[in-house]
């Protein structure tokens, strides 16, 4: 479910409600590419900090922690509801820098084929300095095996006295 501004400005302090509004759309699509990583580690710097006071919170409602305070937290639903909505402000601006890093790897991608394209059809046909085949239709020439006998007797006999020692065929 989607939060309203409103909330979010009820939710959060000053500096907060302005690192969220920039997580937004139109102002993130006017953010630099270099500016998102500093957005992103201001944003995760605060929601770590919300979660660490409702977690503290959390522990104080089941009498697991001491107070921090004058008194013991009574709620931490308004802490737990500050650091979603910085979650999900980290989760939108990591999201667009990866699609902004993926969009320039493809450019340069493209940049880079297409180079070597206008490389390669400047270079000419590869072929042509190649010299003619004169045997084409000749086909494939045999290479005789220098260590096998002519007749293979000497391998049907070394087979045979294997299988006599062996104590017959496998």
């Amino acid at each position: 479910m989607s939060v309203s501004r409103r909330r979010e400005a009820r939710l959060l302090d000053a500096g907060e409600t302005d690192l969220v509004k920039r997580s937004h759309h139109p102002e993130l699509d006017a953010e630099d590419d270099k500016a998102l990583p500093e957005l992103i580690r201001l944003l995760r710097e605060r929601r770590d900090r919300a979660r660490d006071v409702s977690r503290r919170q959390r522990r104080e409602l089941r009498g697991k922690a001491a107070p921090s305070g004058a008194s013991r937290a009574t709620d931490n639903t308004g802490t737990r509801e500050k650091a979603a909505l910085l979650a999900a402000a980290v989760k939108r601006v990591s999201k667009e820098h990866e699609r902004r890093r993926n969009a320039d790897a493809r450019r340069r991608t493209v940049s880079g084929a297409r180079r070597a394209l206008a490389l390669k059809r400047a270079a000419g046909d590869p072929a042509s300095g190649r010299p003619a085949s004169h045997n084409a239709d000749e086909g494939m020439n045999p290479v005789p095996n220098q260590r096998d006998a002519p007749s293979g007797a000497i391998n049907q006999e070394g087979q045979e006295i294997a299988m006599r020692r062996g104590g017959g065929p496998r």
